[in-house]
């Protein structure tokens, strides 16, 4: 589910690692690919797949920004729009979920998939997320999509292809409380802090990040913070937190009156972020006399979760981060003087669709 920049990039993936994965007696069958609007599927699910040749035309349709619509002419798929989409992919559901371990594999960015999940998960389907709307959404869907734990798997919705998730759920089972979590989870600030700490204006950091690709069209989706409170909110509630993005304090890094709705990306990137430099570069140097650094993090500690700048050691790790790199520390019984680190790339579609591929062969081994 799902066809933008991951969702190709995951088709890509397991087309190309066909000879290896046949190395280990293991066969990928895709017999679905839908987008926000179309569903298209194999024309027999029991017996046939989207062949190679099929994903790969898949992914130039929608690099196109075209509707899958487009691959009609395919015999070997069959092709259902809006409404009759969702009905279509419940029945594959139901037909194949407790058979063969069928695997849905949310790479969207959107809310909407969120039922469809509800629903397949009591079919006995597996779920592989990217997305992280579904488990920062309500109490409710959350308790729904983990009420089968060992079926579900999203290690892409924190650090890409880094091992967040896996890491922590072993802690966790092994009986060893994990009492405090630090970490910088996005690529995108940690970039912008590493950069402004080098004395460059945040105005011209955010300019630099946005031309090399490394922000979302409009920067302020990620100075807002809220992407790195959906991460946060994903690893509190893993560690047993009954809380929801309203109980997480998010600091923003520009004020109300920058909004989107208040000033349009022109007018922000023009002027609005300008005015944001001297305050930005005074933190810097205030840190900097007490050899600290500044870094965007969420803190998870007991009742608290929060994300926004704090000022860290420049010898911990966190402090040692450089450009677009995660890092997570990660603070146990066991893990108490010395922190468990997880570091590594945590951003890009192709670091991330290998993540999603890697938890759809883990969760594959629940099945004969």
């Amino acid at each position: 589910m799902g066809c933008g920049g991951v969702g190709r990039q995951l088709l890509q993936h397991i087309v190309s690692c066909r000879s290896l994965h046949a190395k280990q007696e293991i066969h990928l069958r895709v017999v679905g690919v839908c987008d926000s609007k179309s569903l298209v599927v194999a024309s027999d699910v029991f017996t046939r797949e989207l062949n190679d040749k099929f994903l790969s035309e898949v992914c130039r349709v929608k690099s196109n920004g075209l509707s899958l619509s487009k691959l009609a002419e395919f015999d070997e798929c069959l092709i259902y729009s809006n409404s009759e989409s969702k009905r279509k992919v419940i029945d594959i559901a139901a037909l194949l979920g407790k058979s063969t371990g069928l695997a849905f594999v949310d790479c969207s960015a959107s809310y909407e998939t969120i039922a469809v999940l509800n629903r397949v998960v009591d079919l006995g389907c597996c779920i592989v997320m990217a997305n992280k709307k579904p488990l920062t959404s309500t109490l409710e869907d959350y308790d729904k999509l983990y009420s089968y734990p060992r079926r579900i798997r999203h290690e892409s919705t924190v650090g890409a292809g880094l091992p967040v998730i896996a890491s922590l759920n072993r802690i966790l089972l092994s009986g060893d409380p994990v009492h405090c979590i630090i970490g910088s989870l996005s690529g995108t600030l940690g970039y912008v802090m590493s950069e402004v700490e080098d004395g460059k204006p945040l105005s011209e950091v955010v300019k630099t990040a946005k031309s090399l690709g490394f922000t979302e069209p409009d920067p302020r989706d990620d100075l807002s913070g809220m992407d790195v409170a959906r991460k946060a909110l994903i690893l509190a509630r893993l560690l047993g937190r009954r809380i929801n993005l309203d109980n997480i304090k998010i600091e923003s890094l520009y004020p109300d009156e920058m909004r989107p709705d208040v000033m349009s990306v022109e007018e922000f990137l023009a002027n609005g972020i300008k005015l944001l430099d001297n305050d930005v570069e005074e933190r810097v140097k205030k840190a900097s006399l007490k050899g600290n650094v500044l870094r965007y993090v969420c803190v998870i500690e007991g009742s608290r979760c929060e994300v926004g700048i704090q000022e860290l050691s420049k010898t911990s790790p966190l402090g040692r981060l450089r450009g677009s790199d995660n890092v997570l520390e990660v603070y146990s019984r066991c893990y108490n003087e010395q922190p468990l680190v997880i570091q590594g790339a945590g951003a890009g579609n192709d670091t991330t669709a290998a993540g999603v591929l890697a938890d759809i062969l883990d969760i594959q081994d629940l099945f004969p």
